[in-house]
């Protein structure tokens, strides 16, 4: 394998002790099919071996699915694993957000969960959502808290709720063909310090026929998904979560943080894939 994952840390809480590494496993859509539970757990149990210890669930996949097959590629090493969930915006009072997290520790079989997410705004006020994720982190059942799916002005005011300048991460949508976050999403999270996580890097698999890809993937002698995901890792403070069940497509995957962009790489890139000139809403899938 290629040299060790880069790592980046988290600003905030117990868990801003740990390096994580620059690319993870995603888990959505896994759990949703039993047939397919020993293969899901397996593959999540290969990237652990290969050193993306980061894991990344949330209670709303297969309904809390994902989360039982984390439990199991962890079994009995949980501490080899950093791992990630989220609570629902429809249980993200205070009362439910605490509720929320310990039925999610129950799923996962773990004393805690390292980094705990607000999947997207819903209707109840952040400053009820942070009270919870305060009292979480100080319970020990929560390393670090962020959020999910919050774009610039969300981010601002979230910094003005008590305690909201504690957030350490936010998950965004964010591939080479929806680019609207390096407007001022990135420069705006790198300046406060706050790693992004790139969810769905490989735009749920569409990016990987695109002919300029294939064409930079045949120089690098790399695939196309490497590629993909390459360009989101030059960007300092990314981390991308690619989602695959299958082994084969780990090891693909780690392989990535290994690919170094040439100059003419990343023009043909930006001409196939314009990053737009203006601020656009905040994708979400």
């Amino acid at each position: 394998m290629p040299d060790p994952i880069p790592t980046t840390r988290l600003p905030f809480g117990p868990s801003s002790d740990r390096a994580v590494p620059v690319i993870g496993q995603g888990t959505w859509h896994m759990g949703e099919n039993k047939k397919s539970f020993a293969d899901e757990a397996k593959s999540l149990r290969h990237g652990l071996d290969l050193g993306m210890t980061l894991i990344d669930t949330a209670e709303m996949y297969a309904d809390g699915g994902a989360e039982r097959v984390v439990a199991e590629a962890v079994r009995g090493r949980r501490d080899d694993a950093f791992i990630v969930s989220k609570v629902l915006p429809s249980n993200a009072s205070r009362e439910g957000t605490i509720k929320a997290c310990e039925a999610s520790l129950k799923r996962l079989a773990t004393d805690r969960i390292d980094l705990y997410l607000l999947h997207w705004r819903g209707r109840y006020r952040l400053s009820e959502t942070v009270e919870a994720f305060e009292a979480l982190k100080t319970a020990g059942k929560i390393g670090s808290w962020g959020v999910s799916n919050f774009d610039t002005d969300d981010m601002e005011e979230l910094a003005g709720v008590p305690d909201g300048g504690h957030v350490a991460a936010n998950q965004v949508l964010y591939n080479l063909a929806r680019r609207g976050v390096e407007h001022d999403l990135l420069p705006q999270s790198r300046t406060a310090g706050i790693p992004v996580m790139a969810y769905s890097p490989l735009d749920e698999g569409r990016l990987l026929r695109h002919p300029d890809l294939v064409h930079i993937a045949k120089a690098h002698q790399a695939t196309v998904a490497q590629i993909a995901l390459a360009f989101l890792l030059r960007n300092p403070g990314v981390i991308v979560i690619p989602k695959t069940g299958m082994p084969e497509r780990v090891r693909e995957n780690r392989g990535s943080t290994a690919i170094r962009l040439t100059t003419d790489d990343l023009d043909l890139l930006d001409k196939a894939f314009p990053a737009p000139a203006a601020k656009v809403p905040l994708e979400m899938i």
